[in-house]
């Protein structure tokens, strides 16, 4: 895992709203198995009511780089929250490269 993006991604995991904020490309779309698929301002409304993460494991990575200005990150991920049981999932996320700049611009999670 020694892409930068890992970063970004792992820091989408355990940093919070301002990460989400920092990193969220225009028109970002997200699916979730309990909360459905979130647009936007969704995004950002819906991290900012939910727990934070405060571990975050990531296996199985892949990365993929299906154009200049594309990536697309896919892996297992293992995390928790404080009092929390351990959640896991299969998890992608589509990154685009704008002016120099990597936003997300697609995360889906699968739970298992």
């Amino acid at each position: 895992m020694q892409d930068p993006l890992w970063n970004i991604e792992r820091s989408l995991w355990l940093d919070g709203v301002d990460a989400w904020q920092a990193h969220l490309a225009p028109s970002c779309i997200m699916a979730f198995g309990p909360t459905g698929v979130l647009q936007d301002a969704q995004i950002i409304d819906s991290l900012a009511q939910a727990p934070r993460w405060v571990d975050v494991t990531m296996s199985d990575t892949t990365l993929i780089r299906p154009a200049t200005d594309v990536a697309v990150l896919a892996y297992g991920a293992r995390a928790r929250r404080h009092g929390a049981e351990p959640y896991q999932a299969l998890c992608t996320s589509t990154y685009v490269r704008r002016d120099g700049k990597w936003t997300i611009a697609q995360h889906q999670q699968t739970p298992v």
